[in-house]
C-alpha cells in the first residue's frame, strides 16, 4: 500500500513541479517577488499531495522566532521536502545549492530565476567566496539566505559535519542566525521513492542575535547551531 500511495503522489507531484516551475519562469518578467509568490505553490501543492496520498501531516513550531530583518537561516538537511516547503514558512530567501541543479530543464531554470546561489562543491575556496559575496548582496537586498551546513542530505538520526560558511556569512553581513530543525527524513527519506505516514515537524529555534554573532568566535557559534539543531531533531524524532 505504501508503494502505491507513493507512486500516486509522484504521479501528481512531478507534473505540478514542472507546471509551477514554468509559471515561475513566466512571472519572473514581472520581478523576483512575483516569481517568489508563485513558487510558494510548490510547497503548498506538495504538502497537500503528501497528506492526501501518503498520510503525511506538517506541523510548524516557533514561527514567532523568525526575525523581522533578513538573516541567515541554518537548517539540517534530510530530504527534498524542506526545499519545497521552506518558501511557505519563511520570508523571501535564496538557497545555497549545488550548481548541477541549475542544469535540470525547467526546474533548474526556475531555481536560477529565483536568484539561488549555485556553488561548485569541488572548489571549496571559490564556493566560500561566492557564498560570502552573493549572500551579502542578497541580505542587503532584503532577502534571507538558507544554508544547509551539512552540505548534503543526511539520513534522519545521522547528522553530518557542520561547515562554517553560514557563520562566516552572518559575521560579514552583520545579521542574525536562525537555527531550524526538522524530521522530514523520517517520512521522506533521502534517495527513496517511498513516503511513510506520520507528521513532519519544523521547529524554528530562537535566533542568535546579530550582536552575539559579532561578539562570539566562529567555532563557538557553529557548535551552538549544531548542538541546538541536533538536540531539537532528537526531541521531535528526527
Amino acid at each position: 500500500m505504501i508503494v502505491l500511495r507513493s507512486l500516486l503522489f509522484y504521479a501528481f507531484f512531478i507534473p505540478c513541479t514542472i507546471s509551477i516551475a514554468m509559471l515561475v519562469l513566466i512571472t519572473r518578467i514581472f520581478g523576483r517577488e512575483a516569481a517568489w509568490q508563485v513558487g510558494h505553490l510548490w510547497g503548498w501543492c506538495g504538502n497537500a499531495l503528501l497528506r492526501l496520498f501518503c498520510g503525511i501531516k506538517v506541523k510548524i513550531e516557533g514561527k514567532e522566532h523568525i526575525p523581522s530583518k533578513p538573516c541567515v537561516i541554518v537548517s539540517n538537511h534530510q530530504s527534498t521536502w524542506e526545499t519545497t516547503t521552506f518558501p511557505t514558512v519563511f520570508p523571501p530567501f535564496v538557497w545555497i545549492l549545488k550548481k548541477e541543479l541549475l542544469y535540470i530543464p525547467i526546474f533548474g531554470w526556475a531555481l536560477f530565476a529565483l536568484g539561488s546561489i549555485a556553488i561548485v562543491r569541488s572548489n571549496p575556496r571559490e564556493a566560500l567566496k561566492q557564498v560570502n559575496t552573493q549572500g551579502q548582496a542578497q541580505l542587503q537586498a532584503g532577502r534571507c539566505v538558507v544554508v544547509f551546513p551539512e552540505g548534503t542530505r543526511m539520513p534522519a538520526g545521522k547528522p553530518g559535519k557542520y561547515q562554517p560558511s553560514a557563520v562566516m556569512l552572518a559575521k560579514q553581513a552583520k545579521v542574525a542566525i536562525l537555527p531550524v530543525a526538522h524530521n522530514a527524513g523520517v517520512c521522506w527519506p533521502k534517495g527513496k521513492i517511498l513516503k511513510y505516514p506520520g507528521t513532519i515537524t519544523i521547529r524554528i529555534l530562537p535566533p542568535i542575535a546579530a550582536e552575539d554573532v559579532q561578539a562570539k568566535k566562529r567555532n563557538d557559534i557553529l557548535t551552538e547551531c549544531e548542538t541546538r539543531i541536533i538536540a531539537a531533531c532528537q526531541d521531535i524524532g528526527g
